[in-house]
């Protein structure tokens, strides 16, 4: 069974980091791109970056956020800098089966989700 978990969401104060997780079971994603998204309450989910040979940022966390990917431990990352209460949402981890790294319906292998509350 393909599964993605994330981990490492949490409470923060405006200004701080957090690292989120994305492992990956069942396969290897090795050779798809993978992003981010997130949803905060009453809003689309919504693209925040993604990562194939290179990688691609919503503009609105680009210079704060930067996602990586190790593909021995089949496993991606955000770096999530200079949090703002906007940031606050719930982050996905999903795998790109093909079309634009931004646009959900590119993503066919979806996580759980973590909770990121970043308070002022």
């Amino acid at each position: 069974q393909v599964q993605l978990v994330e981990s490492g969401g949490g409470l923060v104060q405006a200004g701080g980091s957090l690292r989120l997780s994305c492992a990956a079971s069942g396969r290897t994603f090795s050779s798809n791109a993978m992003g981010w998204f997130r949803q905060a309450p009453g809003k689309e989910r919504e693209f925040v970056a993604a990562i194939s040979g290179s990688t691609y940022y919503a503009d609105s966390v680009k210079g704060r956020f930067t996602i990586s990917r190790d593909n021995a431990k089949n496993t991606v990352y955000l770096q999530m800098n200079s949090l703002k209460p906007e940031d606050t949402a719930v982050y996905y981890c999903a795998a790109h089966y093909g079309g634009s790294y931004s646009v959900r319906s590119s993503y066919r292998v979806w996580g759980q989700g973590t909770q990121v509350t970043v308070s002022s």
